[in-house]
């Protein structure tokens, strides 16, 4: 899943569409949060989007995991090169190189922060890209609402839309500012008076028959012309404001104290201060989703359920960041999971992460819907589980089987196993089936299911063994037989196995079997990671070269019982023959 999601996240990125790549990587870093690439391709995307300050978080989260790829020095240094911190840029480069010397891209890296150091040093950005980061702080949209004049621009769709393009691409502001909602806001935000064309009055005009007084107009009109008409006072008083702001902060100061109540686990005074938070200022929707976590902690679900439904209808009210929204419905699907006692009360808890998930792509949110989900699959299981139900579909199985409709009988011992999946004899019957389909890994997967749920059950390793035995991997059918006569050593089928294997086993050592029948064997064995490790093993590596050169050495060797073994195993593969 991982995998998958990085793969459209490159594709994405190879397309240009950075925030969709960035999304992308974010679900597999969800799903494999140590993979190091993964951080490297997000640093990337988020770069490209000259979002530079979370590209370097994430460039130093890639050199953290995989101190040694050269790679990761990469994206550090153009993420510090992006905030301007040229020194910096050139150090990472620098140490980039001196993993891989040889890197291209690490050398126009340097050459590009070197000439950024050398350069005369800058305050900053400036013209409308520096304005237009003031669009950046969270405290644009309380700033907007507080101001009488600026606080009905929020109910405006079209409004809204320049606002977020502005806020996505700062530079886009001088595509705006002709609008006079955006010059306003702007005036707001830099706490000044700004001068608009429109707002001055128009020039005195005489009628043709005074051209004189056209021509030196009297030192009044000309102070007029010139003069803008001053901007309207706020509506509310300046007491008012004041208390309003002082309320604010002093809601401020009791949430840092149910903050800090919190991490004491003092939950019952938290609890009061979020709430007078609350009562101090209801636009501020973080009190609510921090008291709801309180309520989780307290197992008071249904009081974190109200509160979080609550911050999501002031929360969209006050049109607020869509974060909080998602943290509300985060923890209200929480809540919801906790509460949940059968397989159909997961499906609000889903609904809510599936929600929240619309508003902001967390990684934690998307880790709590995959447990949701997981959790109500597990419990859909238990529900169905029913023995005598499925004792009565393993019989319909087997007469399905006894009459060799080997698909049907399937069908029933897999409803068999949905209803009981701890019956080590329905797995050991769908083996047998699957055997006579010629469905040979499913087969195999269902025997080793079968002596898993129970060891001592024999007739699992006959299923199993058998199913070796007809993929030609001998010496492991073999191992299979042994291991069921330790159970019951005078099992017929056991032992006749054992028989079969041998007689193929020394056909191999003598020969007797066609070129392309070894070829497969040997195919074969070379893909089993216990041979290929037998084969790299250095001393093992030495005897093979002992018995066709030191044929006194080699006697020696298969005096060891560990390196006797390790040869017949090869010898059964096909890899060495004996002679």
């Amino acid at each position: 899943m991982a995998d998958e999601a990085k793969g459209k996240g490159n594709a994405a990125f190879s397309a240009g569409r950075f925030e969709e790549a960035a999304r992308h990587f974010t679900d597999a870093i969800a799903l494999a949060p140590g993979n190091h690439v993964l951080y490297s391709n997000r640093s990337a995307a988020l770069a490209s989007l000259h979002r530079y300050s979370d590209a370097l978080a994430d460039a130093q989260k890639t050199v953290e995991l995989k101190p040694d790829w050269a790679k990761g020095y990469s994206r550090l240094g153009a993420a510090h090169l992006g905030l301007g911190d040229a020194a910096s840029a050139v150090a990472a480069y620098e140490k980039g190189l001196a993993l891989d010397p040889s890197n291209e891209g690490l050398k126009a890296g340097l050459e590009d922060a070197k000439k950024a150091a050398a350069a005369p040093p800058r305050r900053g950005p400036t013209g409308p890209d520096a304005i237009g980061q003031m669009f950046q702080g969270p405290e644009l949209w309380s700033k907007i609402a507080s101001d009488p004049a600026t606080r009905p621009f929020l109910e405006q769709p079209d409004f809204m839309q320049m606002l977020r393009e502005v806020q996505r691409n700062p530079s886009s502001l001088n595509v705006y500012l002709s609008d006079p909602r955006m010059m306003q806001v702007l005036s707001l935000m830099l706490n000044i008076k700004i001068q608009r064309p429109e707002a001055s009055e128009p020039s005195q005009s005489t009628p043709p028959s005074q051209p004189q007084q056209q021509q030196t107009p009297p030192p009044e009109t000309k102070a007029r012309e010139v003069e803008p008409e001053p901007e309207p006072e706020p509506m509310d008083s300046t007491d008012e404001e004041k208390e309003r702001k002082e309320r604010k902060a002093a809601a401020q100061k009791e949430k840092e104290a149910g903050n800090a109540a919190y991490k004491k686990k003092d939950f019952e005074t938290a609890i009061q201060h979020y709430t007078k938070a609350l009562e101090l200022d209801d636009e501020d929707i973080s009190y609510l989703t921090n008291r709801a976590a309180v309520y989780i902690e307290m197992g008071k679900y249904a009081e974190c359920i109200k509160d979080c439904d609550k911050a999501v209808e002031r929360g969209r009210e006050l049109r607020a960041d869509f974060k909080m929204i998602s943290r509300a419905l985060t923890r209200k699907g929480t809540a919801l999971v906790k509460l949940a006692k059968t397989s159909k009360d997961y499906d609000i808890a889903i609904e809510a992460f599936q929600k929240a998930l619309t508003e902001h792509r967390n990684p934690d949110t998307l880790k709590r819907l995959n447990e949701a989900e997981r959790a109500k699959k597990e419990l859909e299981q238990q529900e169905y589980y029913d023995p005598k139900l499925a004792d009565e579909e393993r019989e319909k199985g087997n007469e399905f089987f006894k009459e060799q409709k080997y698909p049907e009988a399937v069908k029933h011992y897999t409803e068999a196993l949905r209803r009981n999946p701890k019956d080590p004899r329905v797995y050991s019957n769908r083996a047998a089936c699957y055997t006579k389909l010629g469905a040979m890994p499913e087969g195999l997967k269902d025997a080793e299911k079968c002596l898993e749920l129970d060891p001592t059950f024999t007739k699992g390793y006959t299923r199993k063994g058998a199913i070796q035995f007809f993929m030609k991997e001998y010496d492991k059918a073999m191992e299979t037989y042994q291991a069921g006569l330790k159970h019951d050593p005078k099992n017929p089928e056991l032992l006749d196995g054992v028989r079969r294997c041998i007689e193929q086993i020394n056909k191999a050592n003598r020969g007797e079997i066609s070129q392309d029948e070894l070829q497969e064997r040997q195919n074969k064995a070379m893909q089993d990671p216990e041979i290929q490790n037998i084969l790299t093993d250095p001393i093992m590596r030495q005897v093979l070269i002992d018995f066709q050169e030191n044929p006194k050495a080699a006697q020696e060797h298969l005096k060891n019982p560990g390196v006797m073994q390790k040869i017949q195993k090869l010898v059964s593969a096909g890899i060495v023959q004996m002679r």
